[in-house]
């Protein structure tokens, strides 16, 4: 379907859940009331009465609602509803229902309520139950109202070629949102008479499109040619311009298979957009807040321990505390990159006598455990202590907290054409890579790795690799 139909589905699932965790709220505190006037119940499970005020039960409902729709979003939950197996919308609503309880205990704890256990037993059962039930019956409901209320989206497609025609079974694929492929027109003389899908159409030639809009209630028109067709179909953009008539062209003959594709102008110049980065500038904003909240509130945490940790590098090993490298930022931009200083003074003139145990490859130089680490050096990377100094790093721009780890330039150099583009990222502490299994992480699939998360970013996923990073810190997996 196309992409504002996906959003508006996953805005629906996401209002379903207000109103389902509302009601089950309800519910469950209903039934825990009632439940107490049984006595059978109330000898064997309920020592005391439960009550909440008005005010408390809103707020609960309030963070209810909202827990649970960032977790669908989190999840990625709302984003395969409309097409998962009933097994997949079943394990997907009990972690969501699940995790959403954990959130209400811990606001419990917070704002120092006192809920009864049974309420919350019956608040997570009631939720699952509800929105499991909606859930599974979602793409009926949605077709009923379709029929009741909604009207056909009614779409013609120009050309006949493999583009056109797998464009022809996307838009098949898409009739259960009210989308409604009426056919195809060509060129005279017709390359093909009839596109077989699902369904088999005829084609007619260009020259039959206004009396097509004549006799139709056609929404749009979509041009799916070859490039070199477009200049000789302008006539026909223009005439479906003046009749009011939704125009899009497909751009899939350019081989910008990583990119978004989006419209942008400067001043009136409409200017086509490849883009095979994140360029939401409102959520890449977003990043950049948290990364500002986050990191300096970490610095002034760790302050203390970091004080503490310069000095005891300072007093077993002879040489600075901090270690700073250039290193390549966004879009290779060099700036300085600082660490607690993990090695004996001089690695760096030691590197030849070691490069014969360099495990990475030409690009990279790694070494398990590296003989030129210090005691306390070891200690340090192993728990990645010896990052911390990176925050200073992210809180003045050069680096996030989540992205590809920043390289050295003469490793940049060494780069294939497609590794070249996890510069085009905020390099990060932290990574796909560091969570898959950091330094055992062999370098293809650590490049791969980074080009997962550029192509997959969204605020979601750097929530997630944070919250699966820092039980690989404290434990010190991966780390040779």
């Amino acid at each position: 379907m196309f992409s504002r139909h996906h959003r508006k589905v996953r805005a629906l699932f996401a209002l379903s859940d207000i109103v389902l965790t509302a009601v089950a709220f309800g519910a469950a505190y209903q039934a825990r009331i009632w439940l107490e006037s049984v006595p059978a119940f109330r000898a064997t499970i309920f020592e005391r009465n439960f009550y909440l005020s008005v005010p408390t039960k809103a707020l609960l409902v309030g963070a209810s609602a909202l827990v649970w729709v960032a977790l669908g979003y989190w999840l990625s939950i709302y984003d395969k509803l409309d097409s998962a197996h009933s097994r997949v919308i079943l394990r997907d609503t009990f972690r969501q229902c699940g995790f959403g309880i954990i959130s209400i205990v811990v606001c419990e704890f917070a704002l120092r309520l006192d809920l009864s256990r049974s309420f919350l037993a019956l608040y997570a059962v009631l939720s699952w139950t509800l929105l499991c039930l909606f859930r599974l019956n979602a793409g009926h409901l949605a077709g009923l109202i379709r029929r009741e209320f909604g009207t056909p989206h009614v779409v013609l497609v120009i050309g006949t070629g493999e583009r056109a025609q797998a464009l022809g079974s996307l838009l098949e694929q898409s009739e259960s949102y009210g989308i409604c492929l009426l056919g195809f027109l060509d060129e005279e003389p017709l390359p093909v008479e009839y596109v077989d899908l699902r369904r088999t159409y005829p084609v007619r030639p260009i020259s039959d499109l206004p009396q097509l809009l004549r006799e139709n209630p056609i929404d749009e028109v979509i041009f799916s040619v070859d490039s070199r067709r477009l200049a000789d179909l302008e006539d026909t953009m223009l005439f479906c311009d003046e009749a009011g008539v939704r125009t899009r062209v497909a751009v899939d003959f350019f081989p910008h298979v990583n990119s978004d594709v989006y419209l942008d102008r400067l001043g009136k110049a409409p200017l086509l957009t490849f883009s095979a980065a994140p360029h939401d500038e409102i959520r890449l904003l977003l990043k950049r807040t948290m990364d500002l909240i986050l990191a300096g509130a970490g610095l002034v945490l760790l302050a203390p321990f970091m004080t503490i940790v310069a000095l005891l590098i300072r007093a077993t090993s002879p040489g600075p505390a901090i270690f700073r490298q250039t290193r390549c930022g966004l879009n290779g931009r060099t700036f300085e990159f600082y660490k607690f200083r993990s090695m004996c003074q001089d690695a760096e003139g030691m590197r030849p006598e070691f490069e014969h145990l360099n495990t990475k490859g030409d690009t990279v130089f790694k070494i398990p455990n590296d003989p030129r680490l210090t005691g306390v050096g070891r200690w340090l990377r192993k728990f990645s202590i010896d990052e911390w100094p990176q925050l200073w790093n992210v809180v003045k721009g050069d680096m996030s907290l989540v992205g590809p780890r920043p390289a050295i330039p003469a490793e940049v150099e060494k780069y294939k054409q497609w590794q070249r583009r996890r510069l085009r990222m905020r390099p990060g502490l932290t990574s796909l890579w560091a969570i898959a299994g950091r330094d055992r992480v062999d370098f293809e699939t650590w490049m791969k790795l980074d080009m997962q998360y550029i192509d997959n970013w969204s605020l979601a996923l750097d929530y997630k690799i944070i919250l699966k990073t820092i039980p690989r810190v404290l434990t010190g997996r991966g780390a040779h």
